[in-house]
């Protein structure tokens, strides 16, 4: 059977006829560099060392001295000094606003313990007025799983704020006395659907809340206006910008984002394109979009023809449905379905309307009957099988359930950063026998299955350095553990690299228009200064110092950290 990557190769290559050098000259021309166009169907180094752009779209790639007729003097020349130059990064599974309304948030991405954390939000709150919320991020659900903190020592430093600190993944998040009278959480506050709300022995509740009980602490907080949540997505995107991705599929995005960035097309402010994905959690939204139908119009910056489900919880805070019980906790199988919040009806009908759908699953439980589910709609609506339906995460799937995504044509949306993270007491959650179908990114490529790569920020780092190294290593940025955690499961570099670029282009209906470096693609560029596939082999740890250089998106710079004056042919 031939592998995912190898037939998407095949699709996108078979789009890309070559174009004879003509009186058109380029407005732009990038060159100095390794160009790995991503377009060969094995390992092989760059071939070319210049890319010629005109109009927005590649006018022509090789070498320097065989695209001499496509300059002229006003052709703008710049030498990116020898770095390396990919098709452009597709952040496949992203939530950029909150990673925009993140980088004013107390980042907790790096605290170990419960003291630490409430140090830090103690240190904000001396800059903030009494009576403000104080919002914090990054605290690891998973590894804090066994010793959940708690509000005591919280309400003691912070009397005078009301806190929330989401949890790494966002399916925990803990809070103090006054977050919890905001948000009129008491003892007799019922359990939600699919949530857990913490408690002390007294009956009180003890400032935690788990999956579908975020919702609680969420809603408390102050909603930012429109011109802020705008400012937020620009912000969120500029720094994908600046970290080398052209695109991000942008997963669950309610009625209010999607105004927000309808809004910020028709200003032309999008720097990035943006891949929609509506959120089925949102009705009403969902609704409308039926009736409209998904977008067909690729070359538009906002592009909404997808729509992002949840189907159980996550495996750190043994949300995720497992078949059997969790090794570390007897008599828990996580939460899944219409308990949390899955409706059948709506996703449904967003599939029969020709919606694309991702739906997030994490267990072997959760993963198998999303798989039953997509069967059953697709017996009843057969045309909907060519939508490139999604799982996203697929992170813990029992061996008979592998081959299913090939079989179905069902796109494994997958995060690398999450299994080296995890991996400190993923064992623990499901055990020896269980985990060696965790993870599974070569498992899966060997059935054939289409596996897509991101980052779930800002629940995760998002730098494709990070990424890269966590897909052909299985090891965390500190090198651990030695030789990878289940090795069995890394990627090489050439499969790591097309699930950051020429899949996503599959996966988002665009293997036409990008994917590949080749003439009549889009100018969507990613310069860096490193060499992925040569330190792949050489020095892989090294790939964690690299640095974007520029980032192009349709013919035009978008992050430039170069600065390097350009020429023209007419001076040479």
């Amino acid at each position: 059977m031939l592998s995912g990557l190898l037939v998407i190769t095949l699709l996108i290559s078979a789009c890309s006829p070559e174009r004879e050098l003509s009186d058109v000259k380029a407005e732009l021309l990038l060159t100095g560099a390794r160009v790995y166009t991503m377009d060969g169907l094995s390992h092989r180094p760059a071939t070319a060392n210049t890319v010629a752009i005109r109009d927005g779209k590649i006018l022509a790639v090789g070498l320097r001295e065989n695209l001499q007729a496509l300059i002229d003097p006003s052709t703008r020349v710049i030498d990116v000094g020898e770095a390396t130059m990919l098709p452009g990064l597709v952040d496949s599974h992203t939530h950029v606003p909150e990673l925009g309304a993140s980088l004013s948030k107390v980042n907790l991405t790096k605290v170990k313990t419960e003291t630490q954390a409430v140090e830090l939000i103690a240190a904000r709150a001396q800059t903030v007025p009494n009576g403000d919320w104080i919002l914090g991020q990054g605290w690891d659900e998973g590894a804090w799983a066994n010793h959940y903190p708690d509000l005591k020592l919280l309400s003691e430093k912070v009397p005078n704020h009301p806190v929330f600190m989401r949890s790494l993944h966002g399916f925990a998040g803990w809070t103090n006395q006054l977050g919890l009278d905001r948000a009129g959480i008491t003892r007799d506050t019922p359990q939600s659907a699919g949530g857990e709300i913490g408690h002390f022995d007294n009956g009180e509740p003890n400032g935690l809340v788990l999956n579908r009980a975020v919702k609680l602490l969420d809603d408390a907080v102050p909603a930012p206006d429109l011109a802020e949540i705008k400012a937020q997505i620009v912000a969120g995107l500029n720094q994908m910008a600046a970290d080398g991705y052209v695109t991000v599929h942008d997963a669950g995005l309610n009625s209010v984002l999607m105004q927000a960035l309808t809004e910020l097309e028709a200003e032309n402010r999008l720097p990035i394109r943006v891949y929609a994905m509506l959120s089925a959690r949102d009705q009403a939204l969902s609704e409308a979009w039926i009736k409209r139908g998904p977008d067909s119009d690729n070359d538009r910056m906002l592009v909404t023809r997808s729509v992002k489900a949840y189907y159980d919880g996550a495996l750190g805070s043994r949300g995720a449905r497992m078949l059997d019980d969790y090794s570390d906790a007897p008599g828990q199988r996580g939460v899944s379905g219409s308990d949390y919040g899955f409706d059948q009806d709506l996703v449904t009908r967003l599939m029969a309307s020709g919606f694309q759908v991702g739906i997030h699953a994490i267990g072997d439980a959760g993963n198998r009957d999303t798989l039953d589910y997509f069967a059953s709609v697709f017996k009843q609506y057969p045309d909907s099988q060519k939508n490139r339906h999604r799982i996203e995460h697929a992170q813990v799937l029992h061996p008979n359930d592998l081959p299913r995504f090939s079989q179905m044509s069902i796109i494994a949306s997958m995060q690398p950063p999450h299994a080296v993270e995890d991996k400190t007491w993923a064992e623990d959650r499901l055990g020896s026998k269980r985990v060696l179908g965790a993870y599974a990114w070569q498992s899966l490529y060997r059935t054939g299955a289409t596996v897509i790569f991101n980052s779930d920020n800002p629940g995760s780092d998002h730098s494709i350095f990070y990424g890269l190294h966590s897909a052909i290593t299985r090891q965390d940025k500190n090198s651990e553990p030695i030789g990878g955690w289940y090795p069995d499961e890394a990627y090489d570099i050439y499969q790591a690299v097309g699930a950051y670029t020429l899949l996503p282009a599959y996966a988002a209906f665009r293997e036409a228009q990008t994917g590949i470096l080749a003439a009549d693609k889009w100018a969507d560029i990613t310069v860096m200064d490193i060499d992925p596939f040569q330190l792949a082999v050489s020095a892989p740890d090294k790939i964690l110092n690299g640095k974007v250089l520029m980032t192009i998106v349709a013919g035009n710079i978008v992050y430039d950290a170069l600065q390097v004056p350009s020429t023209s042919s007419g001076n040479e």
